[in-house]
């Protein structure tokens, strides 16, 4: 089979104006149709579909179940044509209690725990819609929003759902895009309608301007799923509030229980939301295992429906705070949740909102719903009271209807023109039935006729006068509120707020018991640390290949630093390196370290010494041993190098002079007084180069001499105390090396 093509059809593009135009339309429709939330429903199109294709299958509340993998199938077919499993993923997790503040979704089966476990397979579990989802979707039948065609054209979804629940911040929603992500933590329903209440009143111009203060003390932060103790301080909320980001400290809530004679243990009884509870056991058991958290005993998971995580401390004299501010920053049992409204607006543009912007949009939302709702059903009265007023016609003129229907072909027009009939009244004349030309029924249709001429009339008014439509939302709010609100056991707060402790935290290494160790790295790269602190002369042995390449003294509380050729200082805690048995483990992926680097220098981190950095262009400065430690694996850049030269010496600076040695064999020495003290930078010059850079350089005390090692086995050292001919300023390029010094380019 040959393919033809015509060259006319090839249209030359650049790569880069291809590229962009295809990412940005990719950008746009993972902002627009994936990751962000509309703010008006709260819902991602995913989600809005799934809650859709489940009404159209009649699973209210009221109803029984359907098996999920029919819902599913009935989504990716109509609506969503994309993979089966993000579909179901979606289902389950707005039916997990302990996920969404206010499941809009039944589910009968296993759903999966907070212990992270997964769902059963769809074809095992069941759904239906909870009252939540129903008064989200109240409306679709009477036109209150716009519907788009499917993706193949064969059905209509609607774009947003009418919401008489603000779904948005009650079940919060979380997402990342391309360029922009989302992060709206769930909030107590309650509180969020109090407060749509408070600002009804200032859109209905009934109430004058209320400050963000005012707006905070009805919603007063998130509601959690899963309970927890806020910790954040008021100030942080408001400002969080304000601009639509920052975020939440989230704890625990625990308590102590007393087991007589002075024991005692704590007890979990809520844990933060969104983090698994066997991953947060799990992390606890190392700590204790590890060594790291010495006045920590025991962990049990005690759980059966509710969360009991049982806490036994090291002795009774173990204070409880302590231990838990200790867990606390060391554990999820405290978080951060972040908030980011970065929402689709109406107009579906993103962008960040207040909290009383995400307010207003769901409020300006709700207004059109009223209005739309209120035109659709008067089309219905006056249409109905079209019909009706044509068969009050016929009932005062049945027998000269009757006449016409019987001798005229086509008594349509006739009837129309004989009484002033419309086109609809002939049409239902001509469509009654014989029973309904009874008395009563005349009696029954002037009746209804009245009463949806004051409904009309009511609708009329309604369209007209703002404050009543503001009526109507304000009802529903309330409505709303008596079924989910406070007073309920699904909307009761779960979530409550507290100040921070202020007990002094126990630093890390008092959580690591003291005992003496010996580091070992090897050439190739592999540390370790040996019990005890061995004598220079006990053997360790090394991988066939390899060699000793440092090794000290140190103890399981200290940090290790190491610097290596990129110019970054590391940090490595004593109590991680592993054990001695074995060759241990490479020092590289504990450090981030790329393999075309090499570690210089590894030593232990004493506060308040100084070491000196140089580079192989002989540049280097100063440092103090608090700027070198890491708080990340990524370690701490601290000599910049640049133009293809590499950091080549660390040593710590004991003495008052510095001897550099180039690789052309000439020494310097000058004070060490002339080195600038640096955080970070490329240092000044040492000693100067025609060809070549630095070798090596050491510091030292001037009066006692400048000492090296000399050749051989027997590891016999030189001094030399006359040192007149070397000295002279930074900068200077030196003389050659003294008679008898090695031929290798190094004091050691």
């Amino acid at each position: 089979m040959s393919i033809h093509t015509k060259s006319d059809q090839i249209q030359p593009t650049p790569f880069g104006e291809a590229l962009s135009e295809r990412y940005l339309s990719y950008a746009l429709s993972t902002i627009m149709s994936r990751s962000l939330p509309d703010v008006r429903d709260g819902l991602k199109p995913v989600h809005r579909r799934l809650l859709y294709a489940m009404r159209l299958l009649k699973l209210s509340p009221g109803a029984g179940f359907k098996k999920c993998a029919r819902v599913v199938g009935d989504v990716i077919g109509k609506y969503h044509p994309h993979g089966d499993r993000a579909v179901y993923d979606a289902l389950v997790r707005l039916a997990q209690d302990f996920a969404v503040r206010y499941p809009l979704i039944d589910g009968q089966g296993n759903f999966g725990n907070v212990d992270g476990d997964n769902a059963a397979a769809m074809r095992y579990t069941e759904a239906r819609l909870t009252e939540i989802a129903d008064s989200l979707m109240q409306g679709l039948d009477e036109n209150a929003v716009d519907f788009r065609e499917t993706y193949d054209g064969e059905d209509e979804e609607p774009l947003v759902f009418p919401a008489e629940f603000p779904n948005l911040l009650a079940n919060g929603s979380t997402g990342i895009a391309v360029g922009m992500a989302t992060s709206v933590p769930p909030h107590n329903a309650g509180e969020l309608i109090d407060g749509l209440l408070m600002l009804v009143e200032v859109m209905s111009g009934k109430r004058k301007q209320f400050s963000i203060n005012q707006l905070v003390n009805r919603i007063p932060g998130p509601d959690f799923p899963t309970g927890g103790i806020i910790v954040e301080p008021r100030d942080s909320i408001l400002q969080a509030y304000e601009t639509g980001r920052g975020g939440f400290r989230l704890r625990a809530r625990w308590q102590r229980e007393d087991l007589g004679r002075g024991g005692y243990q704590i007890v979990v009884t809520e844990i933060p939301y969104q983090v698994q509870k066997s991953r947060l056991i799990e992390k606890i058991a190392e700590l204790i295992n590890d060594k790291r958290l010495p006045i920590l005993s025991d962990v049990r998971d005690e759980s059966a429906e509710e969360i009991r995580i049982v806490l036994e401390p090291r002795s009774r004299a173990v204070d409880a705070n302590v231990l838990m501010e200790s867990l606390f920053r060391l554990t999820e049992l405290e978080t951060r949740v972040q908030l980011n409204l970065n929402v689709l607006d109406a107009n579906q543009v993103p962008r960040v909102m207040s909290l009383r912007e995400a307010l207003e949009a769901f409020l300006e939302h709700r207004i059109v719903v009223v209005v739309r709702r209120a035109n659709f059903r008067l089309e219905k009265i006056e249409h109905r009271m079209e019909m009706l007023s044509g068969y009050l016609v016929a009932y005062l003129n049945l027998d000269e209807v009757i006449r016409i229907i019987r001798e005229r072909d086509k008594p349509k027009p006739v009837l129309m023109k004989r009484f002033e009939l419309t086109d609809i009244q002939a049409e239902a004349i001509l469509n009654m039935r014989l029973r309904s030309l009874r008395k009563l029924e005349e009696l029954e249709i002037k009746a209804e006729f009245e009463e949806l001429g004051k409904e009309r009339k009511g609708l009329k008014a309604l369209l007209k006068s703002k404050d009543k439509q503001w009526d109507v939302v304000t009802g529903g709010l309330r409505e709303m509120k008596a079924k989910f609100g406070p007073k309920t056991k699904l909307g009761a707060r779960r979530t409550s707020f507290e100040d921070a402790p202020m007990t002094d935290v126990v630093p890390l290494e008092a959580m690591i018991e003291k005992e003496p160790v010996t580091v070992v790295c090897s050439k190739m790269g592999w540390v370790r640390a040996l019990k005890g602190h061995m004598s220079v002369d006990e053997e360790v042995r090394y991988k066939e290949g390899d060699g000793p390449a440092f090794r000290f003294h140190a103890h399981t509380t200290d940090r290790i630093i190491a610097f290596a050729t990129n110019g970054k200082a590391y940090t490595i805690g004593a109590e991680k390196l592993p054990g001695g048995r074995g060759n241990g483990e490479p020092i590289r992926l504990m450090l981030n370290l790329d393999s075309s680097e090499e570690i210089l220098a590894l030593f232990v981190y004493r506060e308040g010494a100084r070491v000196i950095v140089a580079s192989s262009a002989g540049k280097g400065f100063l440092v103090e041993t608090e700027k070198l430690v890491a708080s990340t694996r990524g370690g701490r850049q601290v000599m910049n190098v640049a133009n293809g030269s590499r950091a080549s010496v660390c040593r710590q600076a004991r003495g008052d002079s510095v001897a550099v040695l180039g690789e052309n064999r000439k020494l310097l020495i000058f004070p060490l007084a002339d080195l600038p003290v640096m955080a970070r930078g490329q240092g000044v010059t040492l000693q100067r180069y025609k060809e070549g850079g630095l070798a090596d350089l050491k510091t030292f005390t001037l009066e006692e001499g400048l000492s090296w090692r000399m050749g051989g086995a027997a590891g016999r050292t030189r001094t030399e105390l006359d040192l007149e001919n070397w000295q002279g300023r930074r900068g200077n390029a030196g003389r050659l090396v003294p008679k008898g010094f090695p031929a290798r380019k190094s004091f050691d």
